[in-house]
């Protein structure tokens, strides 16, 4: 399975693709899709540009993005959710399934402490996927959730269970299904 893992933003969006066979997980690409200072209706036309070039590139058949978190900064919150669900659309419109996690998830399945710095999270995310050296901040983060939702698609595999996806079945929305 080929995940494609975003870390939301308005200016920079980071994105990591890794390949999950059984236990092993294979590094694929990761960066950082940087938009600028222009207005925000052209950022968005940027990150919904390079995330289906990504997807193009990649064929991913899920993706992991990382949940909004409210911030101080109610304008910053908006554009972020708003950047956020430009890469969800592009998602869905290429017929992944898309799975959402909290900062707090990934950082528990990848470092082990769900309040973990972010340094710790590109120590781990390298060590993981058994890179040369540290990832970019925002690649890292990307990487990370790629790599929680590997983990916890392997686990919800084992058990039997969905793991919350929103997607689209012949047009129409389907709900997760709860555990």
């Amino acid at each position: 399975m080929v995940i494609l893992g975003i870390d939301p933003g308005s200016r920079k969006m980071g994105y990591g693709v890794v390949k999950m066979e059984g236990n092993n997980l294979q590094y694929l690409g990761s960066g950082c899709i940087v938009t600028g200072t222009e207005a925000l209706h052209l950022r968005l036309l940027v990150i919904f540009d390079a995330v289906t070039a990504i997807i193009e590139q990649f064929k991913p058949e899920h993706m992991a993005i990382e949940e909004t978190f409210v911030a101080k900064n109610v304008q910053s919150t908006i554009k972020l959710s708003e950047s956020r669900a430009v890469a969800m659309v592009v998602g869905a419109r290429a017929g992944l399934e898309v799975f959402e996690y909290t900062p707090m998830q990934i950082k528990q399945a990848v470092v082990g402490y769900g309040a973990a710095q972010k340094n710790q999270v590109q120590y781990m995310v390298k060590n993981i996927l058994h890179l040369n050296g540290l990832p970019q901040s925002d690649a890292a983060d990307a990487l990370a959730c790629a790599i929680c939702h590997g983990y916890t698609n392997k686990v919800s595999v084992v058990l039997g269970r969905t793991t919350g996806a929103i997607s689209s079945v012949n047009g129409r929305w389907r709900s997760p299904t709860k555990w």
